[in-house]
């Protein structure tokens, strides 16, 4: 996504309606001990702007897992502020009060600004992505944001984001189901 369009989707953000987010578990529940973030609720319009960007990437995420995607479970915009975080946990998972989990293949993350480990004037420090691959000998992937990069990765893949130390971390999240 171009600067412009992050930009765009991060002023409705600011005008938006933030809500607490919850963790997928029996049961959808907020629970500060593990992950502390909002949901911001924006215009459709903006929600269609960034669906059509995750749209356009979903022939080549799909080539590249070698899965057949089917269709997305529809975006979320979440905000960390400091000492927002989201603790080890992983996307797809059965739960009888949102079935639609157990259907996720890949998650997207799409940055929507940059930390200041990446770039000087970035908006924030600290909320990395940390992946923690399964493979012998793997080590975890530490991702600092930059804006407008798409990271995906299999849905069942243990995964956190560290607490942000300062600014504020915008992203815009989904699932594409197999």
């Amino acid at each position: 996504m171009d600067e412009a369009t992050c930009r765009r989707v991060r002023s409705a953000m600011d005008a938006g309606v933030p809500e607490p987010t919850e963790v997928l578990e029996e049961g959808m529940a907020v629970r500060e001990d593990a992950r502390q973030a909002s949901h911001i609720e924006v215009p459709q319009a903006i929600l269609d702007l960034v669906e059509g960007c995750l749209d356009a990437q979903r022939d080549a995420i799909g080539a590249f897992f070698r899965r057949r995607i089917r269709s997305r479970e529809g975006v979320s915009l979440l905000r960390y502020e400091p000492g927002g975080f989201y603790g080890p946990h992983v996307d797809r998972a059965v739960v009888s009060t949102w079935p639609e989990a157990a259907e996720r293949a890949v998650t997207v993350v799409l940055f929507l600004d940059s930390s200041r480990d990446r770039a000087p004037d970035g908006a924030f420090s600290g909320g990395l992505l940390r992946l923690f691959p399964v493979s012998p000998g793997a080590v975890p992937i530490e991702i600092a944001a930059v804006q407008g990069t798409l990271v995906a990765f299999p849905s069942d893949m243990v995964h956190e984001v560290t607490p942000v130390m300062s600014g504020r971390r915008d992203t815009a999240v989904d699932w594409f189901r197999g």
